[in-house]
C-alpha cells in the first residue's frame, strides 16, 4: 500500500492537471496586471507625494545650512509635505552633490549649493558625477558677500595694513575655508589675485569649523559668510576688515566695502541655489520653483534672510537660472585657473 501511494504521489507531481496550469497562468496574469496598475498609480501621483529633502554639503550652522533651514521651515506650508535638511559635509560639497546626482529624479531630493561646475571640471581629477549634466537648476535662492575676518592678534586693523602685512610675509597667513571650491576658498583666491597677497589655504568641512580654527589659533584669516562672521565680530572674538562688496552692505553695518577700505573695484559675491537631479519632470521643477519663490516673497522670510547679511534673489524661472549659471561660467573660470589645487 505504501509503495502504491508513493507512486501515485510521484505521478501527481510529475503530471500536473491541466486545470492547475490554467489556474497558475491566470494568477500570474492577474499579478502582472496588478503590478502595472500599481506602477501607473505611482506615476500618476501628484507632486510631491512624500517628504522633500534638501541636501547641504556643509556642516550645520553656516550660511548654506541657514538658508536651507529657512526654506525647510516655510515650504511645507505651500507644498503640503515635510521638508527636511540633510547635512553631508566634506569633499568640497562632492559628497552631497553625488548623493543628489544619483537620487531618484522625482523632485523630492534637492541640492542647495552654489555653482561649482567650472571649478570641479577644471580642478578635480575625477568626479563620481557630471557637474553640468547631472543636475537640473530650479532657482537661485539668496545672494551675499563674504567678510574678511582676522584674529584680534593679527597686527592689522585696516585692510591696507592687512594687505601690506600679507605682501611682506607671503604664505605666512593661514586662511581657513569651508572646503575646496567653497565660497570662502574662492573669495580668498579672488582677493589674492587682486592684491598679490599669498595665503596658505587650510580646508575644513564647513564655515563654523573654519571660523573655530581661527579662534583656537590654527589659522589667522578667513573670508567668512556674514551668518558665520557677524556673531563673532559682535562678541569681539574676530575683527572684520572689509565686506567683499564695492559699497558695503546695509545689513552688515560697521564694516566698510572695498572702495571705502582702499581696494576700489574689488567685489566678490556668491549665491545659493536649488538643484534637482537631471531628468526630474519639468512639472516638478516648476512646482518647486513656484514654492521657493512664494516663500522668499514673504516679508518675514525676507527679514530673516537679510538678518544674516544675505538678500533673497529668486530667479524668474528655472530656465532663467540655468542661463545665469551658463553666463557666469567664464568669469568663474578666470578666478580658479590660478588656484592649482585638488579636492582633498
Amino acid at each position: 500500500m505504501r509503495s502504491k501511494a508513493k507512486g501515485e504521489r510521484q505521478k501527481t507531481k510529475g503530471h500536473e492537471p491541466a486545470g492547475s496550469r490554467v489556474s497558475f497562468r491566470l494568477s500570474t496574469f492577474a499579478f502582472l496586471l496588478y503590478g502595472c496598475a500599481a506602477a501607473g498609480a505611482v506615476a500618476a501621483q501628484p507632486f510631491p507625494s512624500g517628504p522633500v529633502r534638501i541636501i547641504v554639503g556643509y556642516a550645520p550652522g553656516g550660511s548654506a545650512d541657514t538658508t536651507a533651514r529657512v526654506l525647510a521651515a516655510e515650504m511645507p506650508k505651500d507644498l503640503g509635505v515635510a521638508v527636511v535638511v540633510d547635512n553631508r559635509p566634506g569633499g568640497g560639497t562632492t559628497i552631497a552633490s553625488d548623493a543628489v546626482a544619483k537620487a531618484r529624479p522625482d523632485g523630492q531630493t534637492l541640492l542647495l549649493n552654489w555653482h561649482q561646475s567650472v571649478a570641479k571640471t577644471l580642478l578635480a581629477e575625477k568626479l563620481p558625477y557630471d557637474p553640468e549634466r547631472d543636475f537640473t537648476p530650479v532657482t537661485r535662492v539668496a545672494t551675499g558677500a563674504a567678510i574678511l575676518v582676522v584674529h584680534p592678534s593679527v597686527p592689522a586693523r585696516t585692510l591696507k595694513e592687512f594687505i601690506a602685512l600679507g605682501r611682506a610675509h607671503p604664505g605666512k597667513l593661514f586662511a581657513a575655508s569651508a572646503g575646496f571650491g567653497s565660497i570662502s576658498h574662492m573669495s580668498a583666491a579672488h582677493f589674492a589675485a587682486a592684491t598679490g597677497v599669498k595665503f596658505t589655504p587650510v580646508q575644513y568641512k564647513g564655515g563654523n569649523p573654519a571660523a573655530q580654527s581661527i579662534l583656537v589659533g590654527e589659522t589667522q584669516v578667513m573670508f567668512a559668510s556674514s551668518v558665520t562672521a557677524l556673531p563673532l565680530i559682535k562678541a569681539g572674538r574676530l575683527r572684520g576688515l572689509v565686506v567683499t562688496l564695492r559699497r558695503g552692505s546695509p545689513s552688515i553695518p560697521g564694516i566698510p566695502g572695498s572702495e571705502a577700505a582702499g581696494l576700489p573695484g574689488f567685489e566678490s559675491t556668491f549665491w545659493f541655489g536649488l538643484f534637482a537631479p537631471a531628468g526630474t519632470p519639468a512639472a516638478a521643477v516648476r512646482r518647486l520653483h513656484q514654492s521657493a519663490t512664494a516663500v522668499l516673497a514673504k516679508p518675514e522670510v525676507r527679514a530673516r534672510i537679510e538678518s544674516t547679511g544675505m538678500d533673497p534673489t529668486p530667479s524668474a524661472s528655472p530656465e532663467a537660472f540655468a542661463a545665469e549659471i551658463a553666463a557666469e561660467g567664464p568669469q568663474l573660470e578666470k578666478i580658479i585657473r590660478g588656484l592649482g589645487a585638488k579636492i582633498e
